[in-house]
């Protein structure tokens, strides 16, 4: 490469590696490529395979400006993105994420929080093209760039605060999300999106996680996620009993069960973590 021809760019370049800067540049950066993304959903009429195709040129975009900005801003290799372990990790992350979810609702059907009433139609499994979109736009911005960007100044514990602060706070705008649930988020769900990738240093296994967990608490038990209207799913549940083990209005992601099971896996991959010596200190406290 001509480092001449990138040398009047340098100022700039510098200039938005500034943290909070870097943050804002790449979180609306991402965020309008997920919004114009679904405003891109409707041009596909209301065929659920069409829809469902739409994922496809939304997903590739939000990767394309994601390792764009990133390799512009920090002339790095893109770990987090590694293909060499999309594979493995990615289905890691799914049946951790579906395997999670079926607990919840397994331990609420046992206090009988949740009764099943059979099986709805087999059509309400497939996909829409936001199980996929959503839940990559929201581990690249809120994992990729708010915490690995807050990582490199601050160290993994505080950037793993501020993160999952930053994520519950966003959930604020839905509907129907209650303080059980953006409490549930700051305190138990960000940090369990976070932990798959300070344990292995990529994005793949909570890109996977989220999938699942989403895709499972709708698709799979007909339940609201984050706070959205109850989904149409493969099984017909009732769910009935005190708030804090129906989650109200905020779904699975509002119980006390969800966040006990959650918060025990979350401190396992921590705890994982901390023995593998992956925990990044300050920058005020590196030896380099």
């Amino acid at each position: 490469m001509n480092t001449t021809s990138t040398a009047p760019f340098e100022p700039l370049r510098r200039l938005l590696r500034f943290p909070p800067i870097q943050i804002a540049v790449m979180y609306f950066s991402l965020m309008f490529v997920h919004l114009a993304g679904i405003v891109f959903m409707q041009t596909f009429g209301q065929s659920p395979i069409t829809r469902l195709a739409s994922a496809i040129p939304i997903v590739a975009n939000l990767l394309l400006v994601y390792c764009s900005l990133t390799y512009w801003l920090e002339r790095r290799a893109l770990q987090e993105l590694a293909l060499a372990k999309l594979g493995r990790e990615l289905l890691i992350g799914l049946l951790l994420g579906f395997g999670l979810h079926s607990l919840c609702v397994l331990i609420a059907a046992l206090l009988g929080v949740y009764q099943f009433g059979g099986l709805d139609s087999w059509s309400n499994l497939m996909p829409s093209a936001a199980a996929f979109s959503v839940p990559l736009f929201e581990e690249l911005a809120f994992r990729g760039a708010i915490f690995l960007v807050l990582e490199r100044v601050l160290g993994s514990w505080l950037a793993l605060a501020i993160s999952s602060l930053i994520f519950g706070l966003v959930h604020l705008a839905n509907a129907g999300e209650s303080f059980a649930g953006i409490a549930s988020i700051v305190l138990i769900f960000g940090p369990m999106l976070a932990a798959p990738l300070m344990l292995t240093r990529c994005l793949w296994m909570g890109i996977g996680l989220h999938m699942a967990w989403n895709y499972t608490m709708g698709k799979v038990f007909s339940g609201a996620i984050s706070g959205g209207e109850p989904a149409a799913g493969l099984f017909k549940i009732t769910v009935q009993g005190p708030e804090y083990l129906t989650g109200g209005s905020a779904g699975m992601e509002g119980s006390w069960i969800a966040m006990i099971v959650c918060l025990l896996a979350t401190l396992a991959m921590l705890s994982l973590t901390v023995r593998r010596g992956l925990i990044q200190p300050p920058s005020w406290r590196r030896q380099d």
